[in-house]
């Protein structure tokens, strides 16, 4: 496997909501990373995709909700996304497309 296909399974997308854009104004992106992945793994594949300096990689897991499909219970799978600070100068445009 490359380089290239391994950091596109560390960062699966990037995560836009409401929360998401206003981190983006503080220099922050957010994507949804793999749930096995590490700090060091998501700061190299975001440098390496994009072509930015990273300045810190903030995680948090979402637990997967308990729901009904059918009439049956069901559970969402669990969320791990990270908040990827970006040195000054550096922006990425998750708008558009990669």
């Amino acid at each position: 496997m490359t380089a290239k296909a391994e950091h596109y399974d560390v960062i699966r997308k990037p995560v836009i909501t409401e929360k998401a854009t206003m981190a983006s104004e503080a220099g922050a992106v957010v994507f949804e990373v793999a749930i096995d992945s590490n700090k060091p793994q998501i700061k190299s594949a975001v440098e390496a995709l994009f072509g930015v300096k990273v300045k810190a990689v903030n995680t948090t897991i979402t637990k997967g909700k308990t729901k009904r499909f059918r009439g049956a219970p069901g559970k969402r799978r669990d969320v791990k996304k990270a908040y990827v600070t970006l040195e000054a100068g550096n922006t990425i445009d998750v708008n558009t497309g990669l």
